[in-house]
């Protein structure tokens, strides 16, 4: 099973949003939702049904209010979640939240499910849990979605059981030192790397997330051709095998440790060069393209809290709070023609490609004995 995504049209909505004078939405939106439409340069006609997508239940809102806080991991950092969660709570002031920094995939995905395991919860939503998605489902351990009123508001990605919503489309490429590469070396495909000796021999850093590139370039290319890649990798272009989080890696590429590093997403790369560093984005052809999902463990002990924060996470609002903050592409299918991405040249004209569920674990093993050996 892979996902089908079309290339994201940049710039020709707000070409035609910009003609309209400011709407009656406008008066009514909360103050830092104002404050993100004059940050993003968007027009207020841009939330146009932000109302029916966070029409909660009464219920839900009352019984939140005596509920405690609401606890929700992700990837997000300090910074980002706050910055977030001033806009939630313009529209929700009473509902509690607790935003858990769960930087590593161990943190985010695994400890949940082993303290489910015992019987204790730790998280009331999830995100970011990527391969650990059967073994949730496999101990009926997610509530159902449906009900939210922006579950259907994701363009790709979402369970159609209601397990999971995607909240983020995220393409990962490479990174690379402006100060140490000659752009005329960048790849067009990845193949290139492999038979370019400009990148081999340590000059590449890669981190243990074949999930995040190979499993989509098997989509388009097959099981043969990626286990090929993979041999290839190890053995003729010997790159530095890195442990550390994925945007530490990039800061290895800032730093000059090695000159590029892969998989990286767009949004760590662009924050650092923001910050002045010699860093940019880079995506060989066809660009792996990568849904970033939520869902809300069932049982948990602040259900009402959490459904409101997902639902609102789901909406416009939630999805502009969230590119200002990590600049990740938004997964709703309204903002789809609004330019909302970064490094929209590096990925123009090419063919986007998602992963293919099966080939998870094969990949993986593959993979983990590679890279035992090349580590070697």
């Amino acid at each position: 099973m892979s996902f089908i995504f079309r290339t994201v049209a940049l710039g020709a909505a707000l070409a035609a949003t910009a003609l309209f004078s400011m709407s009656a939405l406008a008066a009514d939106l909360p103050k830092p939702t104002q404050e993100l439409l004059a940050k993003l340069k968007l027009p207020d006609s841009i939330l146009d049904g932000i109302e029916d997508e966070l029409k909660v239940p009464d219920a839900w809102v009352k019984a939140a209010e005596k509920e405690g806080a609401a606890r929700i991991n992700g990837s997000w950092s300090r910074k980002e979640g706050e910055q977030m969660n001033k806009v939630f709570h313009a529209r929700f002031p009473k509902v509690k939240i607790k935003m858990i920094y769960a930087g590593s995939y161990n943190e985010r995905a695994i400890k949940p499910l082993v303290s489910l395991r015992e019987g204790r919860y730790i998280t009331d939503a999830i995100s970011g849990f990527g391969g650990s998605r059967s073994q949730y489902v496999r101990v009926k351990a997610l509530e159902d979605l449906r009900p939210l009123p922006s579950f259907k508001n994701p363009i790709e990605g979402s369970d159609p059981d209601g397990a999971w919503a995607a909240i983020r489309l995220r393409y990962w490429c490479m990174a690379y030192n402006t100060k140490l590469v000659d752009k005329k070396q960048l790849p067009e495909k990845w193949e290139d790397i492999l038979t370019n000796p400009y990148w081999h021999n340590q000059k590449i850093g890669v981190a243990s997330r074949p999930q995040l590139w190979l499993a989509m370039l098997w989509t388009a290319h097959g099981k043969d051709w990626v286990m090929d890649y993979m041999d290839k990798l190890f053995t003729t272009v010997k790159p530095q095998h890195r442990k550390e989080g994925l945007s530490a890696v990039v800061g290895l590429v800032v730093a000059g440790e090695f000159v590029a590093s892969m998989p990286s997403a767009q949004g760590a790369v662009k924050q650092m060069e923001r910050r002045g560093a010699p860093v940019a984005w880079h995506c060989p052809s066809p660009v792996p393209t990568a849904v970033s999902r939520i869902a809300i463990l069932k049982g948990n002990p602040n259900p009402n809290g959490t459904r409101i924060w997902v639902n609102w996470l789901l909406s416009k609002e939630g999805q502009l709070a969230q590119f200002a903050a990590d600049r990740t592409s938004p997964s709703h299918r309204g903002l789809q023609e609004a330019g909302l991405m970064v490094y929209p040249a590096a990925i123009k004209g090419k063919k986007l490609v998602g992963e293919d569920f099966e080939s998870l674990k094969p990949l993986q093993k593959a993979w983990n004995e590679g890279w035992e050996r090349g580590g070697k």
